[in-house]
């Protein structure tokens, strides 16, 4: 298959570094405002380089769109126009208002996805195998600042990858919602018939965070987005005191998984459903209420 990659940022040279390694892409063609950078990642990755989107959408099956999140309706409404499969980088587009309407003009006969990452992770298919009856969950993603991101707050640009988690592959979307914070550091504290899921998000700490953690009646879990590990704290055995010391025995597992980059298994994933015909696991509708959720929670302090 031919693919595209329309913007080659830091997402979109991760795009076609990816697609030039999947055996099922025949060719990978790129388009930037920015030639000089377009034509280096082209080089770097064996990829052709397009002189223009018009060129670039003349010799591909589907396209991979890793522009700015303003430029998402205007440059995907163009690629749907010429009849081509189209993965979108999250958010799905600026607003959930502008998703609704790229939404409404989406042909029925291409495969269209949007690209929340971490839903590829493969800690998450795990945590939801062990996960029944959760009293508790927290989310912390928290990072150094980044020049790389302009124009959105740290909910659109961080948070949204655990709201999506935890609306789409741990809870039904039915909540209560009370939040707090600013452009750059974001709290949400959210309630699903009772248990509350706590999500803090930064973009101004010293060290990066990825963590998911949750509480059940008979065990604590606890997940690392980066490392891919998952480990399982069992109640305490035994108690006792030592020496002034208050000592439990845990039984601590740690859960078999299988890494992959995640990256790798969504752009493999896309393809497949092209081939297949199936539909792409995250929808415009899932993604247009993740971007909804954000709106709701910059509402309360921005």
């Amino acid at each position: 298959m031919d693919v595209g990659v329309i913007g080659v940022g830091t997402m979109g040279m991760n795009h076609v570094r990816v697609y030039s390694e999947l055996k099922e892409v025949s060719s990978v063609t790129v388009f930037d405002l920015n030639t000089q950078l377009a034509r280096d990642v082209a080089e770097k990755n064996d990829a052709t380089l397009a002189g223009s989107m018009e060129e670039l959408l003349k010799n591909v099956e589907a396209v991979s769109l890793c522009v700015p999140t303003p430029r998402h309706f205007e440059t995907a409404k163009t690629v749907l126009e010429r009849g081509i499969h189209l993965l979108i980088e999250k958010p799905i587009c600026l607003s959930s208002e502008e998703g609704m309407a790229l939404r409404d003009i989406l042909p029925k006969d291409l495969i269209i996805g949007i690209g929340h990452i971490e839903r590829f992770n493969p800690i998450v298919a795990e945590i939801q195998k062990i996960t029944k009856d959760p009293l508790y969950v927290e989310f912390k993603r928290h990072n150094p600042a980044s020049s790389r991101v302009t124009g959105s707050s740290v909910v659109e640009d961080l948070m949204i990858h655990d709201i999506d988690i935890m609306l789409h592959s741990l809870f039904y979307p039915c909540y209560t919602l009370q939040s707090m914070g600013n452009a750059d550091i974001a709290t949400a504290l959210f309630g699903f018939d009772g248990v509350p899921v706590y999500l803090s998000a930064s973009r101004k700490a010293s060290k990066k965070i990825r963590l998911i953690h949750i509480e059940q009646e008979d065990m604590t879990i606890e997940g690392d987005f980066m490392t891919q590990e998952v480990y399982v704290y069992r109640k305490p055995e035994q108690y006792s005191i030592e020496d002034q010391r208050y000592v439990q025995e845990n039984i601590v597992e740690k859960v078999l998984v299988s890494q992959r980059e995640p990256l790798k298994s969504e752009l493999a994933t896309f393809i497949r459903c092209i081939k297949q015909d199936l539909p792409f696991p995250i929808t415009p509708d899932q993604a247009i209420q993740n971007v909804a959720v954000c709106e709701e929670i910059k509402q309360k302090f921005l």
